[in-house]
């Protein structure tokens, strides 16, 4: 649960806008702090800087995509998450859906003050601080603070908790799109004028099926056949959260996931003053990132459950996670360092900032033994193979599950099933529960 001792505000006085963000439970650079301070100062560019936080938080009140037969319903807005990291504030939502991700970085040169702390908590973002971010001008300077005393505040006795349900689709969000921005590269940067204009003619609402994004001349255009180097782009309405910040834009880069002609995951970074507004996109506009399951291959990996504690003890919540550092520090090879990262970032510990090409420190408010639970096909996998499910026989696996045999074959592509959901997605959704079994028994022997 959020838990805010009282709301956020936002007021104007004095020739300036004044902005008190109330924090939840989190962890700090010292441990757990049920209300953290991270920051006290002022923030540049306050016009851009309110129709950025009005962004991500509009992201999270936003259902981009409703599955027929079902009703939408009245939509509680999840809190961002933001994240310290000594010389940035990052700021995180997912929509409703879980297949939008917004992300906006307050990086060096904008914030004019003192950062107090660093580490990861929740700010309560309110209908009123809402309206009073759009009515924030160039004109007057943006007083921010991440957290207050709360020992003082708490000695108000009109004070009265707030507690809001913390969404765990969340964490399997983060743990997929830090997964998936780790494999994109850089595709194609336009001008901040094509920015514009290919962001603005887009329509409000679309096909679904996934269309492609390509360079063309000093513009983009959009074709219905995947070639490499073009980013996948399913529900074309899923990019305006870019749009009010296109009066800002210096230019917009968007980086591909390896070609896939199904759809991939794509990255799209608003280059802003001393600032980034970036958005990921699921593979289908249908698919949340929380159901996405690539995750499934570093949480089964028992294997570097060890690693992945040594290196997060060693986490002092990075902008950049270096791991070369990493590397000599833990007597670790570079590349067990970096499946650490995975299982770290399997559990929403780490994030991955595409622009940085690095994983960043973050730590997410939820309890790391509740991930299995979270996620069926593990879960069920597991179950398999303490039945004794599982039979190998040199490359062939063959798992029993119910009245059925299935048979998991390995090969250069990887494991094939011959079950029904691999048959569906054909592991463009993450392992099925059959060769997640067959894969833990192989571990294991």
């Amino acid at each position: 649960m959020y838990n805010y001792v009282r709301p956020s505000t936002l007021t104007f006085g004095d020739g300036q806008a004044d902005m008190m963000l109330a924090t939840s439970g989190g962890r700090t650079a010292t441990g757990h702090d049920a209300h953290p301070v991270f920051f006290d100062g002022f923030l540049g560019h306050p016009e851009q800087a309110a129709a950025a936080l009005l962004a991500v938080a509009k992201v999270a009140r936003t259902r981009f995509y409703t599955p027929p037969g079902m009703v939408a319903a009245i939509l509680r807005a999840a809190d961002p998450v933001v994240t310290s990291n000594g010389d940035r504030l990052r700021f995180e939502s997912f929509s409703a859906c879980c297949g939008v991700y917004a992300r906006y970085d307050a990086l060096p040169g904008s914030l004019d003050g003192a950062l107090l702390d660093t580490g990861t908590t929740n700010v309560d973002f309110n209908p009123p601080i809402r309206d009073a971010l759009a009515r924030i001008s160039g004109l007057e300077p943006l007083h921010l603070q991440v957290g207050e005393d709360v020992a003082v505040r708490t000695l108000d006795a009109a004070v009265i908790e707030k507690k809001v349900p913390l969404p765990e689709r969340w964490l399997k969000g983060f743990a997929e799109v830090q997964l998936a921005s780790a494999t994109v590269a850089p595709a194609f940067d336009v001008a901040a004028s094509e920015a514009r204009r290919f962001i603005r003619s887009l329509p409000s609402s679309g096909s679904r099926k996934p269309v492609w994004v390509v360079p063309a001349g000093r513009g983009l255009r959009i074709t219905t056949r995947p070639t490499p180097g073009a980013v996948s782009l399913s529900g074309l309405d899923r990019l305006k959260p870019l749009e009010p910040l296109l009066r800002f834009a210096r230019s917009l880069r968007a980086y591909a996931a390896p070609h896939d002609a199904q759809g991939a995951t794509g990255v799209w970074e608003l280059q802003l003053d001393h600032a980034r507004l970036v958005v990921a996109l699921s593979p289908e506009s249908s698919r949340g990132f929380s159901g996405e399951g690539g995750v499934l291959w570093d949480l089964a990996d028992e294997q570097t459950a060890d690693d992945a504690d040594l290196v997060s003890a060693m986490l002092a919540f990075e902008p950049r996670i270096d791991i070369s550092r990493l590397s000599a520090e833990s007597g670790l090879a570079a590349e067990r360092v970096t499946r650490a990262l995975g299982r770290l970032g399997a559990a929403g510990r780490v994030g991955y900032d595409a622009a940085e090409g690095a994983y960043f420190h973050r730590e997410l408010p939820y309890d790391a033994e509740r991930l299995a639970t979270m996620h069926p096909r593990l879960r069920d996998a597991t179950a398999l193979v303490d039945a004794g499910a599982v039979r190998l026989a040199g490359d062939t696996a063959y798992v029993r599950s119910g009245d059925t045999e299935h048979v998991v074959r390995r090969t250069a592509d990887g494991d094939r099933c011959t079950c029904p959901w691999y048959g569906k997605h054909k592991g463009s959704r993450g392992p099925c529960k059959h060769v997640l079994a067959a894969d833990l028994i192989r571990r294991g022997s």
